[in-house]
């Protein structure tokens, strides 16, 4: 057995490779496993055995579990083998299991393992900061769901969107994972020693535990599904008229130097979340004004819905994420 490990890490995991040894060697693999939706008493069948069985892309689970046993270092992977569907699929259950079970968890032995009396306002200030940091972490997988997943899935649909959001995903990673790192720093400095620790520092390994794995979850989304759906989107261009073609309507309409000035004011406000009385009277104009330049936009760029706009704003950087009223 320890000579059968030594040579896995030696090298990649193949789809020869019997599953059980590639999970003995590295429990992590547990949770890259049961977000593929593999479950346990797969005997000694090998990965593409199991995969061909749960209907899972063995090469995209290939290109995942190696990029975890390496270290799953920050830089982009290849992906000319990856599935953009089954990565989204991985990372949507990773969303699932850090919402639905793993943050109520902690929470649970926190509140078991912290002294929650009257007397102890640490521990109120600890889980209010707990609480904080799940709210946050929460809203942007939300943010996640709801922009740039639906977007990947309207392409795996065959609908070319011509404003990419794929790059947002990094924009909150490294502040989510700055919170957590304080929250283990306030139990270790400051939460008062009691003469029994062992829950308290099960606590805190747990929460080491949640830093690793949303910090892999954050470098595969990065390097792994960002650059697969940048390849998806080469080839859905691919299949597109060309601009100049008479038949496609003649330039693209997507262009950000199609719009004045004052309409880039408006699609700014717009990706701010004002609606259109408060737009016109922040830009000083009639509400059939706004309108109009509305319908303008809407007709030069083929965008028709204020979650479009609040894209395009975003990529062509006339807001910023933390203007955007998400």
């Amino acid at each position: 057995m320890v000579t059968y490990r030594k040579s896995y890490m030696a090298g990649q995991y193949k789809s020869t490779d019997k599953l059980s040894y590639v999970i003995a060697n590295d429990y992590r693999l547990l949770q890259v496993m049961s977000r593929f939706g593999i479950s346990l008493g797969f005997g000694e069948k090998t990965i593409m055995e199991v995969c061909r069985q749960c209907g899972v892309d063995a090469d995209t689970f290939l290109t995942i579990i190696n990029y975890v046993k390496d270290g799953a270092e920050n830089r982009p992977q290849r992906v000319d083998k990856v599935s953009v569907a089954s990565v989204l699929g991985y990372l949507k259950r990773t969303h699932t299991y850090f919402l639905g079970y793993l943050f109520t968890n902690i929470r649970f032995h926190l509140l078991n393992a912290i002294d929650c009396s009257v007397q102890n306002e640490i521990a109120f200030l600890v889980l209010k900061f707990f609480d904080e940091y799940v709210e946050e972490v929460r809203k942007h997988m939300e943010y996640e769901e709801s922009t740039v997943y639906a977007y990947v899935q309207k392409l795996l649909d065959g609908e070319f969107v011509s404003i990419d959001n794929s790059h947002l995903l990094s924009r909150h990673h490294e502040a989510i994972e700055s919170k957590l790192k304080e929250l283990k720093n306030l139990f270790m400095q400051y939460y008062p020693q009691t003469e029994n620790n062992e829950k308290l520092n099960a606590v805190i390994i747990s929460i080491y535990q949640a830093e690793e794995d949303l910090s892999i979850h954050s470098m595969v989304e990065d390097n792994i599904f960002v650059p697969a759906v940048r390849r998806l989107e080469h080839q859905a261009r691919l299949r597109q008229p060309a601009d100049d073609d008479p038949q496609n309507g003649g330039a693209s309409g997507g262009n950000e130097e199609q719009l004045s000035e004052r309409e880039k004011e408006i699609v700014a406000c717009v990706a701010k979340g004002l609606a259109n009385k408060e737009i016109a009277d922040q830009l000083c104009l009639s509400v059939n004004t706004v309108t109009t330049h509305r319908r303008n936009i809407a007709r030069k760029l083929q965008i028709h819905s204020p979650a479009g706009i609040t894209i395009y704003a975003i990529v062509n950087k006339l807001v910023t994420l933390n203007e955007v009223n998400i």
